[in-house]
């Protein structure tokens, strides 16, 4: 986050944000647990488009944005969600310290007014290290539709902090919000009494024993919660107050000599380091739950979550989860092969269209024809073939995933697969980053920040290539239709659409196979544990999901696909255009891997299309298209059927396919996919794991497959 400290007695300051915010704005930050609104009430104040979503981990960073009118200039931080300052993971260590060392002016605490009790541990632990705190309870219209009743007057007497109850996604009561916001800036609202969490005497009596001695170093921080975290033994915090503010815990000799006195006080009343912690939780709970009394929360309906737990006895049920998962995957596969292949006919007869024009005037303006042909027969019907293929498909999935994120049933896929992964020695939240990987690779290795160990963390990322991205799906749709399955229309749509999710599933299989061999070998070590909460079940915003789908992916993906589909396309064109001995390049090496691809079940036209594939799998068909004609451009096939007859003119097999489907399921991943890799690991060491270790899975796989069919 990049907080440097001027100096121990002033705190510290956020220099990134600070750079970002006119000097006038105050610095309000954005707490909460995961999956509040906290993000929907950032965009919703702010105006950004923050990336928001339905499960927990949504926010690894912290994003600002500005609110401004004429009384009040507010810089809104929102901070990763967290259920405590305990951190357990590395987005609840930067809420902890933004909070703790970024001094913000003010923070206002999201709590869900559907869950309110469990909220207020959070509300609980920033009110003791906040000077200025805000409440603000959202959610407030899913909770009155529940029967549930709260009197934030009440809870604000008992808490002796300002409350305001919020509905986000409406944008109702963001107006007293600002104004309860601007009172606090303007020291208007004095907390008479604000409630603080008290501990058993002899707790007590040691806290005192280390806040003594902290007193004397730090005058700017709450000394008391300091001497909670240091008897605590929080190694995570104790490095943070190094790096924020220079202070070294370990050579203070006094403070040393503190800590020693107040441990062995604590030990001799038989409260160890794990009992003291416990305590801590246990304070917390009591006082929230102490402060919620049935005159604070109402409940016309008793029952209010009984529609959420009948779902999810059938959604997570140990045999209907399963199998609901593996139903809902066909269906969107099903909705997205039988919905694109319109549009992208029609893509590609307009940028065909539009490349012959182009070609034309280019000629008639003077342009040489080698050059014309390379960059319209090369670079340009890459990048075209690219959007025709990817574009339809993403903008039908990636609606589809958004909408199953909204609707709150990600995390019950996490909770479906958390045995399996914590059997294979990983992270639960690895099915998460899975989910994400169906859209692009990249996109779900970035997501593996939500995982907090690093080993845990190595291992999603090295086995997110397992799943197929959206640029995989037509190579792997195509195959299956052309070889694996017979007759037209919608039959032929539903058998793709399951065949293709038997694929998945041997990825899925895949993942969990590897993510155990490396947890005994490369990665070994033990799973952590870790929260996961099963949102309640919430009704979509068609319109957000429509507009984040498009913008936040859709198009993410698609720029990010065309920057490198150009460059590729000259290459291609190269290796088909210059010849030694009348033999173009590109025949020559289609013939020097002949004998690694037959090996494979394949031929060195397939693994060269592979290969040149590297900057974009989209390119793959294309290219062993182009080298089986012996063309020097990218040519399209007008129907699956001449494109199979194509193909088993030159050797082509049931197994040919199957191994093509297998290869195209595992190898290594695309150039963006590896350099998001290097970027998050920081290693190409492990770069270069996570591309060594699913191109030998599926060598080994397809060498296999194709051993068994010469025998059979």
């Amino acid at each position: 986050m990049g907080l440097t400290v001027q100096s121990v007695g002033n705190g510290a300051v956020n220099t990134d944000i600070k750079d970002k915010i006119p000097r006038d704005a105050k610095i309000i930050a954005l707490a909460g647990n995961p999956n509040v609104g906290k993000s929907t009430l950032f965009n919703k104040l702010t105006g950004m488009k923050q990336h928001t979503g339905n499960w927990s981990g949504k926010t690894v960073t912290n994003a600002v944005g500005e609110y401004k009118n004429s009384n009040i200039h507010l810089a809104f931080v929102d901070i990763p969600g967290t259920y405590s300052l305990n951190a357990h993971s590395a987005e609840e260590e930067v809420a902890r310290d933004f909070l703790m060392f970024g001094k913000p002016d003010s923070v206002v605490v999201v709590c869900d007014a559907t869950c309110l009790e469990r909220n207020l541990n959070l509300v609980l632990q920033v009110s003791e290290i906040c000077p200025k705190v805000i409440v603000c309870v959202n959610l407030m219209d899913e909770a009155r539709e529940k029967g549930i009743f709260i009197d934030l007057k009440g809870l604000s007497e008992k808490l002796g902090l300002p409350v305001v109850g919020t509905s986000a996604r409406k944008g109702k009561g963001l107006n007293e919000l600002i104004s309860a916001i601007s009172a606090v800036e303007d020291n208007e609202y004095s907390a008479k009494s604000r409630i603080k969490v008290t501990y058993s005497s002899t707790m007590e009596k040691a806290i005192d024993m280390v806040k003594t001695e902290l007193d004397k170093i730090i005058t700017f921080y709450n000394t008391r919660w300091l001497a909670i975290k240091l008897l605590e033994n929080d190694v995570n915090f104790i490095a943070s107050l190094e790096q924020y503010l220079n202070f070294a815990v370990n050579k203070n000799t006094s403070l040393l000599n503190a800590l020693t006195v107040a441990k062995n006080f604590l030990n001799s009343k038989g409260i160890n380091e794990s009992a003291f912690k416990n305590y801590l939780v246990s304070g917390l709970v009591l006082t929230a739950e102490a402060i919620c009394d049935d005159k604070i929360i109402s409940f016309k309906k008793a029952d209010y979550r009984s529609r959420d737990f009948k779902i999810d006895k059938i959604v997570t049920g140990k045999i209907t989860g399963p199998v609901c998962m593996v139903a809902l995957l066909a269906l969107v596969f099903w909705i997205t092969i039988s919905l694109a292949n319109y549009p992208s006919a029609v893509l590609w007869e307009f940028f065909s269209f539009l490349e012959a024009k182009l070609f034309s005037v280019s000629l008639s303006l003077g342009l040489p024809l080698v050059l014309a042909d390379m960059i319209f027969h090369g670079a340009f019907r890459v990048l075209f073939w690219v959007v025709s293929v990817m574009l339809p498909p993403m903008a039908i999935f990636f609606p589809l995933f958004t909408f199953l994120e909204d609707f709150g049933y990600l995390p019950r896929i996490a909770f479906n697969l958390d045995k399996g992964f914590k059997k294979c020695s990983a992270c639960g939240k690895q099915a998460l980053t899975m989910c994400m990987g169906f859209g692009c690779n990249a996109a779900g290795i970035t997501g593996c920040r939500i995982i907090d160990s690093k080993r845990e963390r190595l291992i999603a990322i090295i086995t997110n290539n397992f799943v197929p991205c959206n640029g995989r799906f037509p190579t792997i749709i195509a195959i299956i239709s052309m070889f694996l399955v017979g007759g037209a229309g919608a039959s032929q749509g539903l058998l793709s659409s399951v065949i293709l999710t038997f694929a998945i599933l041997l990825g899925v299989a895949s993942t969990f196979l590897v993510s155990k061999l490396l947890a005994v070998t490369l990665l070994k070590g033990q799973p952590s544990a870790f929260t996961l909460e099963l949102p309640p079940y919430r009704k979509p915003q068609i319109g957000s999901v429509i507009i984040r789908s498009v913008f936040d992916r859709t198009i993410f993906v698609l720029l990010r696909a065309m920057a490198v589909a150009a460059p590729a396309g000259l290459v291609i064109w190269l290796f088909a255009n210059i010849t030694v001995n009348n033999i173009t390049l590109l025949s020559y090496m289609c013939e020097f891997l002949d004998p690694f691809g037959k090996a494979l079940g394949m031929d060195g036209t397939i693994l060269l299309g592979f290969i040149l594939g590297f900057p974009a799998n989209e390119i793959v068909i294309p290219i062993i298209i182009m080298a089986y004609m012996g063309g020097g451009t990218l040519t399209d096939y007008s129907s699956l059927f001449e494109l199979k007859s194509l193909l088993i003119s030159n050797g082509w097999t049931i197994t040919t396919a199957i191994c093509t489907i297998v290869f195209s399921l595992m190898h290594w991943p695309c150039s963006t996919a590896l350099l998001t890799a290097k970027k998050e690991t920081g290693s190409f060491y492990w770069s270069f794991i996570a591309f060594i270790v699913p191109t030998f899975c599926g060598m080994l796989m397809c060498f296999v497959i194709n051993s068994l069919s010469r025998l059979f």
